[in-house]
């Protein structure tokens, strides 16, 4: 029901207390047939804005042709007030820039008033302040009068009006205003945008795996290793590698010694003498990592035909390509080893450089390194010392514990400087409601070389949560369909909002569209604090008043500051 005020009414007290003011006698005659209207009777927020319409009929015969009337909209809250812009009615005698009423016919005024929306306007009222004038008498200049009695302010109240004390200057001006319109519909303001962003992956493993290897060289057809065979550059290195995980809980280590022959030599003769290099290869290894404790494996692999093709590719012979290719069309070791023969004699670098590094036995170091725990990697970061982890563990903690995600993520991007940091970073601030420090971290992360597909919808979503709604709809055409019904639910286009979300978001588009019964589905299996909210929300407009009741109780006990929001909610205000 339109709340329908009648505006000439309080003309008529005024005409009648102020009997100086003689223009407003004569209006009070038909005050009944003036009728003022506010839409919506509940203000609603949309888009970072609180927009009403002021519908005012005023009948023929009925204004006086020297009155003039100001007529203002103000929002009061708690603490404070915002005037809207002033709508100004003149008679047909008064020589100024209003809305010229005619004697002979009737006006229908109508006023758009908009408001950029605070946060203390969540518990509010539309008022309209009148202020009226007239040719002669005392009301020369515009006088404040109460519009709910029509009485002129006292000196009493005009001394509080000018005075020093804000406080009391504001209830009295709300005190003498014609209310139109109670409360503000915030629920978009509940869109949860920063759900619909984005993160992007990290390379983390729990167990990392690295391979050493190096080669105890033998001379042709021997098995014999020479004294200084295990000094050579790469043994020493692999010794060391070996060495420094002794101890380490986290190192599982594997040593294998691997016997070979180079394929120029009978297959029968070249297994033969792969078994027994691995064999000494085995107690030359053993030998020599005695310290450490491990248990060495060998076996053997006889003709290293791999091996050859290996080194053939990676050397620097000019026909490679046509030595590879020849050998690949015979099929039996026989025929390959004859034409490695042949070959070699034409190319003399696979005898000095290919075939001796393939008469080796293989020493093969092999270690699985199991990394911190999740519990370890959260205890680091709680303690300050984030800076200790790699950029991949600080990836991974923060998208396994939102807990720990914003520190890690910061000293992800500022030690880093990791693009991925940087994307994950701004999801973290938004989902704090930092939206101003995620712009700042997606602009870094761009910086820093990110061309990630996440970037339109991020974007978007942080520019919807800045209020930015062009802006944002400027990314979301290259944004996902989730994404582009977000912006929609932020321009108000509920109905259409609706159709591409899900869950609690969706539940909110449906709420504001009308649709109970879809809200209620799309809230189903969804046990959080806020979707019980919803649900009392939803059942106090269906007028269920005990499962509203019921709803709003669960949703405070999963969240005490719920209590806080719902003691202003206008949508809660049956239940007060």
């Amino acid at each position: 029901m339109k709340n329908v005020m009648k505006l000439t009414a309080l003309l008529a007290v005024v005409a009648l207390t102020m009997s100086s003011c003689d223009c407003f006698k004569k209006m009070a005659k038909n005050a009944d047939a003036v009728k003022v209207t506010c839409t919506p009777e509940v203000l609603v927020l949309n888009n970072g804005t609180i927009t009403a319409e002021i519908a005012g009929e005023i009948p023929a015969k009925y204004f006086d042709k020297n009155a003039s009337l100001k007529v203002t909209p103000v929002i009061f809250f708690e603490g404070g007030s915002v005037a809207g812009e002033t709508i100004l009615l003149q008679g047909e005698k008064v020589a100024d820039n209003g809305v010229v009423v005619s004697k002979k016919e009737a006006l229908s005024v109508k006023r758009e008033v908009k408001f950029a929306y605070q946060p203390a306007m969540d518990a509010c009222e539309l008022k309209l302040l009148v202020e009226v004038k007239c040719k002669s008498g005392k009301c020369k200049e515009y006088t404040l009068v109460n519009a709910n009695t029509g009485a002129v302010l006292t000196e009493e109240q005009l001394a509080v009006l000018n005075g020093s004390d804000a406080a009391a200057a504001l209830a009295l001006k709300s005190e003498c205003g014609l209310k139109v319109a109670v409360g503000l519909n915030t629920l978009q303001k509940d869109i949860n945008f920063s759900e619909a962003m984005q993160t992007v992956g990290n390379d983390y493993k729990n167990v990392t795996t690295t391979v050493v290897k190096a080669d105890l060289v033998y001379k042709i057809n021997s098995s014999r290793l020479g004294k200084k065979a295990t000094e050579a550059e790469d043994v020493a290195a692999l010794k060391q590698n070996v060495e420094s995980f002794v101890g380490n809980d986290r190192a599982a280590q594997t040593v294998y010694v691997n016997g070979y022959a180079s394929p120029d030599g009978p297959e029968k003769f070249n297994d033969k003498l792969s078994e027994k290099r691995s064999q000494s290869g085995l107690k030359a290894v053993e030998e020599l990592l005695k310290e450490s404790g491990l248990t060495i494996d060998a076996a053997a692999y006889g003709e290293d035909w791999e091996g050859f093709q290996k080194a053939v590719a990676e050397s620097s012979i000019e026909d490679k390509d046509l030595i590879l290719q020849v050998l690949s069309m015979y099929a039996s070791s026989a025929e390959r080893e004859k034409e490695i023969k042949n070959l070699s004699s034409v190319f003399k670098s696979l005898k000095t450089e290919v075939l001796p590094q393939l008469r080796r036995a293989q020493i093969v170091n092999t270690v699985d390194l199991t990394g911190k725990t999740d519990a370890e990697m959260t205890a680091l970061v709680q303690e300050g010392r984030a800076a200790e982890m790699t950029v991949e563990e600080l990836l991974h903690i923060a998208a396994v514990n939102p807990e720990v995600a914003l520190p890690a993520l910061k000293v992800a991007a500022e030690k880093y400087g990791d693009a991925r940091a940087y994307t994950n970073l701004a999801v973290a601030q938004a989902q704090e409601g930092d939206y101003e420090g995620a712009l700042a971290s997606l602009n870094a992360a761009v910086k820093a070389g990110a061309k990630t597909t996440e970037l339109n919808n991020n974007y978007a979503l942080t520019y919807l949560g800045l209020g930015e709604t062009e802006k944002a709809a400027e990314y979301a055409k290259g944004a996902d369909a989730e994404t582009k019904a977000l912006v929609a639910a932020a321009e108000g286009k509920y109905a259409e909002a609706s159709q591409a979300l899900t869950g609690y978001n969706a539940a909110i588009a449906q709420v504001q569209d009308g649709n109970l019964a879809a809200a209620k589905k799309s809230l189903a299996g969804d046990t959080s604090a806020k979707a019980d909210y919803l649900r009392a929300v939803i059942a106090v407009k269906e007028g269920n008043l005990t499962e509203a009741k019921a709803s709003l109780n669960t949703a405070v006990s999963k969240d005490a500051t719920l209590a806080a929001k719902a003691a202003k909610d206008v949508n809660l205000a049956a239940l007060r």
